[in-house]
């Protein structure tokens, strides 16, 4: 195998391999916030509730 044919061939499998180790710490993130979010949310504790929607306020985003 060419040198450059062995580049390119390594090259394209890292490009892969980097996509992949990516999306599952991201997506692992995004359904933990979804989670945090909706329990605080829906939370039966009036305590939790507030706490969150506290901090919602103090950055700024609307919830009402």
């Amino acid at each position: 195998m060419k040198e450059k044919d062995m580049q390119t061939t390594l090259t394209s499998t890292n490009a892969s391999a980097g996509v992949s180790s990516r999306a599952v710490p991201l997506l692992c993130a995004a359904l933990f916030g979804a989670f945090l979010i909706g329990f605080i949310g829906m939370a039966p504790i009036d305590a939790v509730h507030n706490a969150g929607h506290d901090y919602r306020h103090s950055m700024g985003f609307p919830c009402h």
